[in-house]
């Protein structure tokens, strides 16, 4: 989506040694927390999003997309379910 492979694999790497925007890297660390740390959650993690510039709404697709994936990872995890390989374009 971004044709930028060296971004890719400096997020999947470590996201946080890539080179990102301010507001991007606020919303990798909401949902960082969101997934490692739920119940560490507070007020002030959304009030961090606003201040990056993000609308409720976003924050609201934020949360949702993080919670989404960690349900689901989960529910795979629980069932013991396995992962198929990804397989790539050839060029």
């Amino acid at each position: 989506m971004t044709h930028d492979d060296a971004l890719v694999a400096q997020l999947v790497e470590e996201w946080r040694g890539a080179e990102l925007a301010d507001a991007d890297r606020a919303m990798l660390e909401y949902a960082e927390k969101l997934t490692l740390r739920p119940w560490d959650m507070e007020k002030a993690d959304v009030e961090m999003l606003r201040e990056h510039g993000f609308s409720d709404s976003a924050i609201l697709d934020i949360n949702q997309v993080t919670g989404y994936y960690a349900f689901v990872n989960r529910l795979a995890d629980g069932l013991g379910v396995e992962l198929e390989a990804i397989h790539q374009p050839e060029e």
